[in-house]
C-alpha cells in the first residue's frame, strides 16, 4: 500500500531558511568592505577576528555552551580540526576583503559560483556520493568556462579558486566536527586572536591603525566587524550540520549572483572573456539546479511507495 509522501520536516526548513539568509548576507558583503575601503585589508581581516570574539562570548553566555566549548578544548581530535578550519576561514576572509579592495568582485563572484560544484566533487571523493550525469556535465561545464577565461586573460583566476577551494575545506570540515556551530566559530576565533591582536598592535606602533577616536563613523563600522563575522557564518555552520552537501551548493548560488551585481554596480567591466566564462558557469548552474531537482523528485517519489 502506498503512503502519502512524507513532507519537509520542520527543523529542516528552519535549515534551509537560515542558510538563505547566510548567503544573502554575504552576497551583499562588498557593500560592508566598499564603506571602509580607506582600511588596509590586512587591517580589517584583524579587525574582523578580534570583534567577533567578544561578540562570540556573549552569544556563547546567553546560550550557556561554555560546557560545550570546554569539551571541544580539550578533545584532541576536534581542537585539531578546528586549528585547520580557522585556517582555511581565515584565509578566505582575507582572500576575499583584498578582492574586494582591488576591484576584483566579480572574480570573487566566480569563486563562489564555483564553489557548489567543488562540494559535488568533494563528495565523490571523500564521500563516496555517485556523480550523477547532470552532475558531471555541470562540473565540465565550470571547467571549460574557467579555461576559456584563463587562456583568454593569459592567467589563472586565483582569486577565485583559492576562495573556491577554502571555502569548501572550511565547509566539510565542520562538517565532520562533533561540535556545535557557535562553539566551534568561538573556538576558531580564539585560535585566530593571538595572531590579530599582534598586527594590530604593530600597525598601531607603527602610527598605521585606522581605528581613532576622532573618526567616530568609521569605527562604529570597523566594531560592525564582528557581529557582521559571526552571524552569518553561524548561520551557515548551524545550516552545514543539517543540510547535505549537495543542497549547500544549491543554496550557494545566491550568495555569488548577488556578489556580481555589486560587481556591476561598482563599475566592474564586464570582458568578453568574463561574459563566456561566465555563460559557461551559469550555464553549469542550471544543470546542477535540475539535477538537483530531478535527484529531489526521485527521493520524494520513493519515499511515497
Amino acid at each position: 500500500m502506498s503512503r502519502a509522501p512524507q513532507t519537509l520536516p520542520t527543523n529542516d526548513r528552519a535549515a534551509i531558511l537560515t542558510a538563505i539568509s547566510a548567503y544573502v548576507f554575504w552576497g551583499f558583503f562588498p557593500v560592508y568592505f566598499k564603506i571602509i575601503a580607506e582600511v588596509p585589508a590586512l587591517e580589517i581581516l584583524a579587525h574582523r577576528i578580534v570583534w567577533a570574539l567578544p561578540f562570540g562570548a556573549l552569544i556563547i553566555i546567553y546560550r550557556k555552551q561554555w560546557p560545550a566549548v570546554k569539551k571541544a578544548l580539550t578533545n584532541p581530535r576536534t581542537l585539531m580540526f578546528l586549528l585547520l578550519s580557522s585556517f582555511f576561514v581565515g584565509l578566505n576572509w582575507g582572500v576575499y576583503i583584498w578582492a574586494v579592495q582591488i576591484d576584483e568582485i566579480m572574480q570573487a563572484s566566480l569563486g563562489y559560483y564555483i564553489n557548489p560544484l567543488i562540494f559535488v566533487l568533494v563528495g565523490v571523493a571523500v564521500f563516496g556520493e555517485k556523480l550523477r550525469l547532470l552532475q558531471f556535465i555541470a562540473v565540465a561545464l565550470a571547467a571549460i568556462g574557467v579555461g576559456i577565461l584563463t587562456v583568454q586573460t593569459g592567467q589563472v583566476p586565483w582569486i577565485s579558486l583559492i576562495l573556491a577551494g577554502s571555502w569548501t575545506i572550511y565547509g566539510v570540515i565542520r562538517k565532520q566536527l562533533d561540535v556545535g556551530a557557535m562553539p566551534g566559530l568561538f573556538i576558531e576565533t580564539i585560535i585566530l586572536f593571538p595572531i590579530a591582536i599582534g598586527y594590530l598592535i604593530y600597525v598601531t606602533h607603527q602610527g598605521q591603525m585606522s581605528l581613532s577616536p576622532s573618526d567616530p563613523s568609521l569605527a562604529f563600522w570597523i566594531f560592525m566587524a564582528g557581529p557582521f563575522t559571526v552571524l552569518p557564518l553561524l548561520a551557515f555552520a548551524v545550516a552545514a550540520k543539517r543540510l547535505t552537501l549537495s543542497l549547500l551548493g544549491f543554496l550557494q548560488f545566491i550568495g555569488p549572483t548577488l556578489q556580481f551585481f555589486c560587481a556591476l554596480y561598482y563599475g566592474e567591466p564586464l570582458t568578453s572573456a568574463r561574459m563566456i566564462c561566465f555563460l559557461f558557469i551559469w550555464s553549469a548552474v542550471a544543470v546542477f539546479c535540475a539535477s538537483a531537482w530531478q535527484n529531489g523528485r526521485g527521493q520524494k517519489l520513493r519515499r511515497s511507495v
